[in-house]
């Protein structure tokens, strides 16, 4: 058997964006990562966040808690687009208030039009740089991708995790993790730091 295999682990993210209306989309992924102050957000075609972001440029990369798996999941089934994209037809619905379906609450950025989600931990204001599509051939067969590279431009922190000089502490924060389509948290016991460890 001559297969490849990739074991992926991401956190999950919600990324808000802006609608046409002027409304905010929320959308989970957990295709995602950052380098510095460089973010790139893997997205499918067919999703209301890659129409919104080619539109409109700027987003919110919300970070939610491992305690807040039940409320990413009551995103998961719905799309923002209408009429629903055929390729998703059949396990998505349609559904504008994301927000109130999914018992959470917009609250308003402070450098980007699309809202921050209060209850998430983390927020990550950011404006769109790049869009670039991914053009392997089996990714086509389930609607292609784009590949979002974005800047990031405020980070707000839950204040219960930051220590002096604006550190997070890593005892206290762990990111909600996706892993083969279920949900985690970080073990709590550290196994060590590594030596650039100012903290």
């Amino acid at each position: 058997m001559n297969q490849r295999f990739f074991i992926l682990v991401p956190p999950v993210a919600l990324v808000s964006s802006l609608n046409e209306d002027g409304t905010t989309n929320l959308a989970p992924i957990s295709s995602f990562w950052g380098l510095g102050w460089t973010f790139v957000l893997g997205l499918l075609d067919e999703t209301k966040t890659a129409d919104n972001l080619m539109r409109h440029a700027e987003c919110v990369i919300n970070l939610p808690s491992p305690e807040m798996w039940q409320e990413v999941e009551r995103l998961a089934p719905l799309t923002g687009k209408d009429p629903v994209p055929e390729i998703k037809a059949r396990q998505f619905h349609f559904e504008p208030n994301k927000f109130e379906t999914a018992e959470l609450s917009p609250m308003t950025s402070e450098l980007v039009r699309p809202m921050r989600t209060k209850e998430c931990p983390v927020h990550m204001e950011a404006k769109v740089t790049e869009l670039h599509k991914l053009s392997d051939e089996k990714l086509q067969k389930i609607g292609g991708g784009v590949a979002a590279e974005v800047e990031i431009l405020r980070v707000h922190v839950a204040k219960e995790f930051v220590l002096e000089d604006h550190y997070v502490d890593p005892e206290k924060w762990s990111p909600l993790i996706y892993n083969f389509r279920h949900y985690f948290r970080l073990a709590d016991k550290e196994l060590g730091k590594t030596f650039r460890a100012e903290r």
